[in-house]
């Protein structure tokens, strides 16, 4: 049995890959976008404010690259896809209906991050505290579902026979495009 902190950095690859997936996903083919709350409306997702990208070079050295702000072009991301890096960590936006979160999520661990939750009602007596609580988990589960929605859809992917035939081919015409 492999050691925790072996396996983590064995199949760590896994997120970079999960997380350059969802780019190109959310650029191609948006529809697919699983909805968490499909009784709220339409869900779309889109890139926020901040992607990293990481390449290896050689067996010791790593290349980073940084993009953010809020109007920042992705065209060096693409330039770093190009020259074999992944997506590392992505700042996302998350919208269902007039709802809208933002949160950064990072590869290796699928960890969330810097969440913004959409604003929710005041809480103007000690009963509301409460309601107050279970509307903000529930916005928080929000996001975990779309996360595990997305990860699930990538992992079947990934695991069919059509990685290799469809989805690749695909996503590397994408990143030469």
């Amino acid at each position: 049995m492999l050691d925790v902190s072996v396996s983590y950095n064995r199949y760590k690859f896994i997120g970079h890959e999960f997380l350059t997936w969802l780019w190109f996903v959310m650029e191609n083919q948006p529809d697919t976008i699983p909805s968490a709350a499909p009784s709220v409306g339409t869900v779309a997702l889109q890139i926020g404010n901040r992607i990293v990208f990481e390449r290896r070079i050689g067996n010791d050295a790593l290349e980073s690259v940084v993009i953010q702000g809020d109007d920042a072009g992705l065209e060096e991301g693409m330039l770093a896809l190009k020259k074999g890096a992944l997506v590392t960590e992505i700042n996302l936006v998350l919208r269902v209906g007039e709802w809208r979160w933002q949160f950064t999520l990072q590869g290796e661990s699928l960890h969330l991050k810097q969440i913004k939750l959409p604003e929710t009602g005041p809480v103007e007596t000690p009963d509301d505290v409460e309601g107050a609580v279970l509307e903000r988990m529930a916005l928080f589960e929000t996001i975990t579902h779309t996360v595990d929605g997305l990860f699930r859809q990538f992992v079947l992917d990934r695991t069919s026979d059509n990685w290799m035939s469809v989805t690749l081919p695909r996503l590397k015409a994408w990143i030469s495009r």
